[in-house]
């Protein structure tokens, strides 16, 4: 027999899927113990949810997928094949309307960009090198990497008044600091600094001594201490994080951080469940981790490697819940300034 986490490991589906897939009565266990209720599974099985998660990973609907491993446990081959073709059918359809759709999206935005006008964007300013590091180092870990999205390849600056805010997104995860300035006061200048670029920069924030930073079209230079870095910006529009942030206010739960990265680093998977009351709580396999946490709460999904990440910027922190499909909020206690956001995770899938 094999156990859950077992079962999850080898098959590829996890352990809170196929948790959801014996509720829905698509892959139950062939043994649950009745003291504990843990699930236990027969080593013929194993085929069966490997199959099953090939079917969720092409997007069968769950009613289809029954069908399917109804007629293959039982010999019908016949019936597979046919599922299996209309479900095609299906997905060329939706893919026919999606190109259909985006084409009309590419061509608005075609009008939008020939009816604006670009402004020239100069700035000089001066910012305290410690401050200026902290904020840095605070969003560095939500840089892109994706090649077909060179524009979240780097670390925006947005400069406006007396403020310098740095934002980095991957679209999973955005972390946005602030860093105050002197010498600039006027309009809103942005730029996109590509992520090599900045690390250079960072290199040289070394003490306390202020940095002088200069943007000029898409050139940016940063000079301290007699050293000086500089080079171009990605030239593309980086998204409106402003608005990305517009989040209505949630409920916020202060973390044990230790606890919490001890329990996220034994999580091997793309995906964990978090369970929140009033402390957050890692779940694995059928028991929660962390003393003292009630099985009765929010349930969330995240990617535990994503969430060490926010992690990392101190260990006196908040977690702001504003529902199941809404990012979470990270906070740093001590201020405002520094948050990251991070996409959930669905636990069925």
């Amino acid at each position: 027999m094999h156990s859950i986490g077992e079962m999850g490991r080898d098959s590829g589906l996890g352990v809170s899927a196929l948790r959801f897939y014996d509720r829905a009565g698509v892959l139950a266990p062939a043994r649950v113990d009745p003291a504990t209720g843990y699930r236990w599974y027969a080593p013929e099985q194993l085929d069966e949810a490997r199959l099953l998660a090939r079917l969720r990973q092409a997007g069968m609907p769950l009613a289809d997928v029954r069908l399917v491993l109804a007629a293959w446990s039982g010999g019908d081959t016949g019936l597979v094949p046919r599922l299996l073709d209309g479900h095609l059918r299906r997905l060329e359809r939706e893919l026919a309307d999606a190109r259909g759709a985006l084409s009309a999206v590419r061509a608005r935005l075609g009008h939008k960009e020939s009816t604006m006008t670009t402004s020239t964007r100069t700035a000089r300013l001066t910012v305290p090198a410690t401050e200026f590091a902290a904020a840095l180092d605070s969003v560095r870990f939500a840089v892109g990497t994706d090649p077909e999205l060179p524009v979240l390849g780097g670390i925006h600056f947005d400069v406006e008044g007396a403020d310098l805010h740095v934002v980095a997104t991957d679209r999973y995860r955005m972390a946005v600091a602030r860093a105050s300035t002197a010498g600039h006061g006027g309009e809103r200048v942005q730029l996109t600094v590509p992520a090599p670029l900045v690390d250079a920069m960072r290199a040289l924030l070394t003490d306390g001594s202020p940095a002088l930073l200069t943007v000029d079209g898409d050139a940016v230079e940063l000079e301290t201490q007699g050293r000086r870095v500089a080079g171009q910006g990605l030239g593309e529009e980086f998204p409106d994080h402003r608005r990305l942030m517009r989040l209505p206010e949630g409920r916020r739960i202060p973390l044990d951080v230790p606890a919490l990265r001890q329990a996220l680093a034994g999580q091997d998977g793309e995906r964990c469940a978090l369970l929140l009351t009033d402390t957050v709580a890692v779940a694995a396999d059928d028991h929660v981790y962390e003393s003292g946490a009630a099985p009765a709460g929010d349930r969330v999904g995240v990617n535990p490697a994503f969430l060490l990440d926010a992690l990392a910027v101190g260990d006196d922190m908040l977690l702001e819940y504003v529902g199941p499909k809404a990012p979470l909020v990270l906070l740093r206690a001590d201020t405002e300034d520094a948050f990251s956001l991070l996409m959930p995770c669905t636990l069925d899938a």
